[in-house]
């Protein structure tokens, strides 16, 4: 009997092999848009852990220059003599014809790690110390970067190891030292074990060099949390809008079997044989979608990977690679997501079937037809979820409050959006006056329930991409602003030592306007680590520095040494203003100002810079911003690297560093506008399934207007018009909803994650566009329907008077 069962209810899908196509697509783009996004976080974190964990350097304190930005060998030598246990490290950017890399030399007999090669290449430790060491040496990097670096002509073996991040070199310090053109110098000490009490202090024997804490930017994963957070949650919202997909086809398909299923039940077979037989069937579905999910999100994230690699590695130094490695714990996400989706969208459908009376009519009905009572508690109960977004968004703090006004307003907008509909379409149904007009408007309205899914799917997606694209075009407008305000000279130098500097200054101040030093130490700012900045007396500050907030008299104070000005991230941090007194290292001053500082992640302070000499009069002085006439800062900076015998990275044209910061910015938001665009398209989809679906129970509303005159293709036209008037609808109620989570990301969600707030601003053009996007998809998911519709044979119409309804 069990057998018999199973067979009568797959017969359906033979009948419909379209629907379980539907079904099939529907979860697998919905796993697909959550595998890829999960795929892209897994292999950013295994890259972060690598980085971490490669060189063992991570958590060693560290000895540093207490002036310059080296330290001599003469400095490790008297250390090591003293018994002091220190590992020397050579760090710096090296330039082929390939690109640049960061190379790191070590001394492999001290070092605490060295990379290993990968499988293939002799690897035990003795034979990798001896091929490290002997004949040319090895350069040893990720598999990524020595293919890049193949046409590169390194005068050294270049050997893959899968230990280093995309982007970095290690060899020995000796050949280091020489790509790099370090003389008898070093770019630090690693302290591999605390002295014992008996040895000498450092600032006995090596005066010149002082104690720093682990690297900063180590803990990546802090860092380039918040955007994980942002696209998992973008995955998550495509997830949810492909589920109205699988919701729509299961449901349709318990409707169609009404009559199957209560001819079994008549038939003696027992109703949870019959729940179990449905739900190993969903379960089938859930396997060969997530698997066709899967490999399509493994697709996806192989394309949008490199993208977002660039993103990290420019916003945050973040060390990710441009490929992509199959992991255990995103694909088996993706089939338990899949599996997951598949039973929520079911339950509605398996627990009406454990309702059914065995006598229930077995008349097709649409799946999701509510009536006017269900619309009002939906609309209700979305009113009560949109003033918990407002709760959450007024005394809620953090990610997770943002997140969940963030959801809340979406939830709420979407449950809202058939009462609101419905009371749309009742208003236009009573004022118009022929009766072919009263019809549509009656019709639109009575397939509203049926469309409920796929129009919340629509908004939602809508809504999404309204927000997200209202929030980047605020970005991308606000940081080409600030590039220009922070950007104001010519040429940007950092000459490295005090000599190279001391040399150049005259030769500058004949051929420049300005020279203007950048200077900063590492201080505490109320308690935490951060940065402190010395800002000469200048106009170039006074009229381009982005203040978001000052005293009157902010510049003539700070020139004064009346106070400091702080960044935005301070500001938040501490919900500090303007007057507040805060502390720098062990000293109180006043704040007179707050700046916007985009890109950073922690707290500054600037003073003025006599100011600061005074307070500091150990910083270093090496780098300097130079005002110059723009056509003549190219010849600048060939002059300065001949002549001062400077590396081309250590000087930097204005219009470059606004290009390389303009070219990451733009990357940033691949990945989301993929999704957004990936969201729409499956919002459109659903809604094809759900017009589809209702065309199989709407020949008892179209038949007697066909029987009064009304041509099949006219009727077809008045359906495309319908499905385009409830998308354009659907997207005027999605427009304040997009423009409201707008608002949250700029003034919530973004301050909470990386410490500024942008000014949000309009964009009605991009508006118009996405609304037209959203009417076009809908006409698209109506064409089939439509057509067949229009092609429909007379003698199916006439049936329709025929049978029993």
């Amino acid at each position: 009997m069990t057998r018999t069962a199973l067979t009568a209810l797959l017969s359906h899908w033979r009948r419909h092999l379209g629907q379980a196509a539907t079904l099939i697509l529907g979860l697998a783009l919905a796993t697909a848009l959550w595998t890829g996004v999960q795929a892209i976080n897994s292999e950013a974190r295994a890259s972060y852990d690598r980085a971490a964990t490669a060189l063992r350097q991570n958590d060693l304190p560290l000895l540093v220059p207490a002036e310059g930005d080296r330290v001599a060998i003469a400095d490790y030598v008297v250390l090591r003599r003293a018994g002091w246990a220190v590992a020397p490290v050579v760090e710096g950017v090296l330039r082929t014809n390939a690109g640049r890399v960061t190379l790191v030399g070590l001394d492999p007999l001290t070092a605490p790690a060295l990379p290993m090669p990968v499988d293939g290449v002799p690897a035990d430790a003795g034979t990798a110390l001896s091929d490290f060491l002997t004949g040319d040496g090895e350069l040893r990097g990720h598999p990524e970067t020595i293919a890049a670096l193949a046409d590169a002509n390194l005068p050294r073996r270049l050997v893959p190891t899968n230990d280093l991040s995309p982007g970095t070199l290690v060899a020995d310090i000796g050949i280091a030292s020489e790509l790099l053109g370090f003389d008898q110098e070093v770019s630090r000490l690693l302290i591999l074990t605390e002295p014992t009490a008996d040895r000498p202090s450092i600032s006995d024997i090596a005066p010149n060099l002082t104690r720093a804490p682990p690297q900063e930017g180590t803990d990546i994963r802090a860092l380039t949390g918040s955007f994980h957070l942002n696209l998992t949650a973008f995955g998550f919202l495509s997830f949810a809008v492909g589920l109205f997909i699988v919701h729509g086809a299961i449901g349709l398909a318990f409707e169609q079997r009404r009559g199957i299923i209560r001819t079994l039940r008549a038939l003696g077979v027992p109703l949870r044989t019959l729940i179990i037989l449905m739900l190993a069937e969903c379960l089938a579905f859930a396997l060969v979608a997530g698997a066709v999910g899967v490999a399509l999100g493994y697709a996806l994230a192989a394309l949008l990977l490199p993208d977002v690699a660039a993103t990290l590695r420019g916003l945050y130094g973040a060390p990710v690679g441009g490929s992509l490695t199959i992991r255990p714990e995103w694909w088996l996400a993706g089939f338990a997501i899949a599996i997951l989706g598949t039973l929520l969208a079911a339950t509605q459908s398996l627990w009406s079937l454990s309702r059914l009376s065995i006598l229930a009519p077995a008349r097709p009905r649409a799946w999701a037809m509510a009536s006017g009572q269900q619309q009002r508690w939906l609309a209700i109960a979305g009113s009560l979820i949109l003033l918990v977004s407002a709760g959450t968004t007024y005394a809620g703090s953090g990610l997770v409050a943002g997140f969940t006004a963030l959801a809340c307003l979406l939830i709420g907008a979407a449950l809202a959006l058939p009462w609101l509909l419905a009371q749309a379409l009742t208003f236009a149904s009573a004022r118009a006056n022929k009766p072919l007009s009263q019809w549509f408007w009656a019709d639109a309205r009575q397939q509203v329930p049926g469309l409920s899914l796929a129009l919340m799917a629509l908004l939602l997606a809508l809504s999404a991409n309204i927000g997200v694209v209202t929030m980047v075009a605020s970005f991308r407008a606000t940081f080409v602003g600030w590039l220009d305000q922070r950007l104001a000279s010519e040429v940007y130098v950092n000459f490295g030592t005090e000599e190279t500097t001391a040399a150049a200054i005259p030769w500058l101040s004949e051929r420049t306007i300005a020279i203007l030093p950048v200077s900063s130490v590492d201080t505490t700012l109320n308690g935490r680590p951060g940065l402190t900045y010395g800002m000469a007396d200048h106009v170039t500050y006074r009229d381009n520095w982005p203040l978001l907030a000052g005293s009157p008299s902010v510049w003539d104070d700070l020139a004064a040494g009346d106070g400091v000005l702080i960044n935005e991230q301070w500001h938040y941090q501490d919900s500090l203003r303007v007057g507040d007194l805060v502390q720098v290292d062990d000293q109180s001053w006043r704040v007179l100002g707050i700046y916007s500082d985009y890109g950073n992640p922690s707290p500054q302070a600037i003073l003025g810079y006599e100011t600061y000499a005074a307070t500091f009069p150990a910083a270093s002085n090496t780098r300097f911003a130079l005002r110059t006439d723009s056509t003549q800062a190219t010849a600048l900076t060939r002059d300065l690297v001949d002549r001062f015998n400077l590396r081309p990275d250590q000087v930097t044209d204005q219009e470059s560093l606004k290009a390389v910061s303009r070219e990451i910015f733009e990357r940033t938001f691949v990945a989301t506008d993929a999704l957004n665009v990936l969201t729409l398209a499956v919002a459109g989809f659903a809604m094809l399934t759900s017009l589809l679906t209702l065309q199989t129970v709407r020949l008892p509303q179209v038949a007697p207007l066909w029987a009064l005159g009304i041509t099949r293709k006219r009727l077809a036209v008045l359906d495309l018009s319908r499905a385009a008037m409830l998308a354009l609808a659907t997207a005027i109620l999605a427009l304040p909803t997009g423009l409201a989570l707008a608002w949250l990301l700029l003034a919530k969600v973004n301050v909470e994650a990386f410490g500024w707030r942008l000014p949000m601003q309009a964009f009605p053009l991009d508006w118009l566009a996405l609304i037209l996007a959203a009417v076009a998809a809908a006409l698209l998911a109506a064409a089939l329907p439509a057509r067949k519709l229009s092609r429909l044979q007379p003698a199916d119409l006439l049936r329709v008077f025929a049978d029993a309804r």
